[in-house]
């Protein structure tokens, strides 16, 4: 599973599994934490369709934290202010970039979460739908 894959699975599953995740790998490492989860605002850049030009449209919160387990450094990076998740974000992804043996049992629990996402964002979607208004059954009298 790459990177960014994984990220996206993480950041919209809820905190137990993160925190699960996270817990595994700070009860056998140390964990040292390079940077303390802390709010900032990034700029957000957007493609104009038509034009294909780029803009920016604002800035959105953002928090950030900085982990380092055997030399190597995990990222943790999430919109909102959520110190806890950008710690356990940042513990998991140091796991990963360190190759630690604890991160190949995780494919499994983050294949069943992307699954259990994508069944909630179809339930959603279709309750969506149940909304939408067809035009083409309106009368032309």
């Amino acid at each position: 599973m790459k990177r960014r894959q994984r990220t996206e699975i993480l950041i919209n599953s809820t905190s137990d599994l993160l925190a699960l995740l996270s817990k595994q790998i700070e009860d056998r490492y140390e964990t040292t934490v390079t940077q303390d989860p802390n709010p900032g605002l990034v700029m957000v850049k957007v493609r104009e369709t038509a034009a294909q030009s780029l803009f920016y449209l604002g800035e959105v919160l953002v928090t950030e934290c900085k982990v380092q387990i055997n030399d190597a450094t995990g990222i943790g990076l999430i919109q909102g202010d959520e110190s806890k998740k950008a710690y356990h974000l940042a513990v998991i992804d140091a796991a990963y970039t360190a190759g630690l043996t604890e991160t190949s049992g995780w494919e499994a629990l983050l294949q069943l979460e992307s699954e259990k996402l994508a069944s909630d964002r179809k339930k959603d979607v279709l309750k969506l739908m149940g909304t939408k208004v067809d035009f083409e059954t309106m009368d032309n009298d």
